[in-house]
């Protein structure tokens, strides 16, 4: 757990919807400060951006920990079968920043709201999971969110920094050294330097 120790009574539960919630709040920080524009702009090849990431997530959490349980959920049209391609990777014109935000609180609440009330042996059923594996528990699904969001949070963490700088794991806690422009400049160059000598020695093969 980020800057502490579970105590000798932390339940799983207890722990698991805490890594949950610290993966919810490490992505959405990484809106703070910008744009409307800067939160929308496509920032690879592949047109990842930052609202499109919690949009997506929200919408991959309310699928699994609302419809494989059986629990009412808000109808997403941009995941059903006739949807166009990543329709649920980014944010249309029509729907706000405000409102993804607030959809991806959401579903996060429902997501807590579910650990509570079913509790991590609950079943479920993942319809789009392959043989055996499509019946699970409520525990294993949390597991699955929280990679999930793990690695959309990565994801944000390179798209923030390539738009403005920013980096660091949470507000208050950057979780990187407390160096100067000047240390991280002399940093990458040596990184850099390590990489040319491997790409000289592979032109040389």
């Amino acid at each position: 757990m980020t800057g502490e120790r579970a105590s000798s009574t932390t339940t799983e539960t207890e722990i698991l919807k805490r890594y949950l919630r610290e993966a919810h709040e490490a992505l959405l920080w990484k809106l703070d400060g910008l744009s409307e524009y800067d939160v929308r702009r496509p920032m690879t090849q592949t047109g990842t951006n930052l609202l499109g990431l919690l949009k997506h997530v929200a919408s991959v959490e309310t699928d699994y920990l609302g419809q494989v349980l059986g629990r009412e959920q808000e109808q997403l049209p941009w995941m059903a079968d006739d949807a166009e391609p990543n329709a649920d990777m980014y944010a249309t014109a029509e729907e706000s920043r405000e409102w993804v935000v607030d959809f991806y609180r959401r579903a996060a609440a429902r997501a807590e709201a579910a650990i509570d009330e079913l509790g991590l042996d609950a079943p479920g059923h993942v319809p789009w999971w392959g043989g055996a594996s499509r019946d699970t528990t409520v525990r294993r699904l949390v597991v699955h969110m929280i990679a999930e969001i793990s690695r959309h949070a990565g994801q944000a963490d390179i798209v923030r920094e390539a738009i403005d700088g920013s980096a660091g794991l949470l507000p208050g806690n950057s979780n990187l050294p407390e160096s100067g422009q000047a240390w991280w400049t002399g940093y990458r160059d040596r990184l850099l330097e390590i990489a040319d000598g491997f790409r000289l020695e592979e032109r040389a093969r």
